[in-house]
C-alpha cells in the first residue's frame, strides 16, 4: 500500500547531488538538471527546492541547465543543530557550491524569498558571473518592514514551541502563501523535510536572522548587499510579483522598482500570493523563461566585484 505522506515524489522526479561543505562538513542537497546556459534558483523559507519543481521542468525542455540547491537545514540537505544559519554563512555555501564544485563562469538567477538576500549577497561579489536575475517575492536591503505573525516566530521561546514544537511556520505557509487551496500532494511536498522538532531548526533561524536592528549578526552583511547593488544595474532584470503577499508586499517591489532597478521589466498579478509559483504556473513560467531566453548569446558587461 502507498503511502500518502510520500504521495509528493512523482512530483519531484529529479537526480540528488551533494555538496560537503567547508563549513563543518555537511551534506548540501542540488538539484543538477538539463543542459545548457545554468540557472541557478533560489528558495526560501519554510520551503525548498520541490517549490521549483514545474519550472525545473520547463526549463529543461527549453534548453536550460537548471540548478537547484537546499540551503542548509532546508530541504533534503543536512539540518546541523549547532551551525550560525546566518546569511553569511548561506552565501559562502552558495559560492562553494557556484564556483569551486559546479566552477559555473556565467549564470542567470531566479530568487525567491531568503533566496534573494543569499542569490544577492553572491551576485553583488560576482557581478561579472551573472547574466539576468528574476526577483520574485523577496528583499536584499535593509527594511523594518517585518509583519507582526512574523515578529511572533522571532520570540526565542514562544517562537521556538510554534515553529519547531508544532510546525506552526510550515502549515501556516500552506494556507495563507498561496492564493488558493493547495493539493494535498503538494503540502506533503512542502511538509516533508520538516517532520520534527530537529528538522525545523533552520525554520525558526531563517526567522530570527531577519536583521531588523544594526546590532543583528546578519546587518552588515545585508547593508553591504544594498550598498553593492548598482553593480547589477546594468544586467537584465525581472520582477515577477505576487500582489497579495503579506510578507513581501508590494512596497518591497516598488523599492525594487523605484530605488533600486528602475531599469527592471516587472509583471505583478492580482490573484496570487507569496507562493506564486503555485498560483499562477502556467501563466507566469512562460514569462519566465521568455525573458531568460531573450537575446540568449549575450554576455553581461564587465564590472567590478569582490570574486
Amino acid at each position: 500500500m502507498s503511502d500518502p505522506q510520500q504521495s509528493w515524489r512523482k512530483l519531484y522526479p529529479f537526480s540528488s547531488h551533494y555538496l560537503t561543505t567547508t563549513d563543518g562538513g555537511h551534506q548540501l542537497h542540488y538539484l543538477d538538471e538539463g543542459s545548457g546556459r545554468p540557472v541557478v534558483m533560489l528558495h526560501g523559507n519554510p520551503t525548498w527546492s520541490f517549490m521549483y519543481r514545474e519550472l525545473i521542468k520547463a526549463g529543461k525542455q527549453a534548453g536550460f541547465r537548471c540548478i537547484v540547491p537546499d540551503h542548509l537545514g532546508c530541504g533534503l540537505s543536512d539540518k546541523p543543530q549547532d551551525w550560525p544559519y546566518h546569511l553569511e554563512q548561506h552565501i559562502r555555501n552558495l559560492e562553494q557550491l557556484l564556483d569551486q564544485e559546479l566552477q559555473l563562469p556565467e549564470m542567470d538567477l531566479v530568487l525567491h524569498d531568503w533566496g534573494g538576500g543569499i542569490g544577492m549577497g553572491y551576485a553583488t561579489r560576482h557581478p561579472e558571473k551573472i547574466r539576468r536575475i528574476i526577483l520574485m517575492n523577496t528583499a536584499a536591503f535593509l527594511s523594518k518592514d517585518c509583519p507582526k505573525r512574523i515578529h511572533l516566530a522571532r520570540c526565542p521561546w514562544l517562537g521556538a514551541c510554534l515553529v519547531r514544537g508544532l510546525n506552526a511556520f510550515v502549515e501556516l505557509a500552506l494556507r495563507m502563501a498561496p492564493a488558493s487551496k493547495l493539493p494535498e500532494n503538494v503540502k506533503n511536498g512542502y511538509r516533508f523535510p520538516y517532520q520534527n522538532w530537529k528538522d525545523r531548526i533552520a525554520t525558526q533561524r531563517f526567522v530570527q536572522d531577519i536583521p531588523l536592528k544594526r546590532k543583528h549578526p546578519s546587518w552588515q552583511t545585508l547593508a553591504e548587499i544594498e550598498q553593492r547593488l548598482p553593480l547589477l544595474k546594468e544586467r537584465k532584470i525581472l520582477l515577477c510579483w505576487g500582489e497579495q503577499d503579506f510578507c513581501f508586499h508590494m512596497r518591497f517591489f516598488r523599492r525594487w522598482k523605484e530605488e533600486f532597478f528602475p531599469q527592471a521589466e516587472s509583471r505583478s498579478f492580482p490573484d496570487a500570493s507569496h507562493y506564486l509559483l503555485e498560483d499562477k504556473p502556467k501563466e507566469i513560467i512562460p514569462i519566465l523563461l521568455n525573458f531568460l531566453k531573450e537575446n540568449g548569446t549575450s554576455t553581461p558587461p564587465p564590472a567590478t566585484g569582490n570574486s
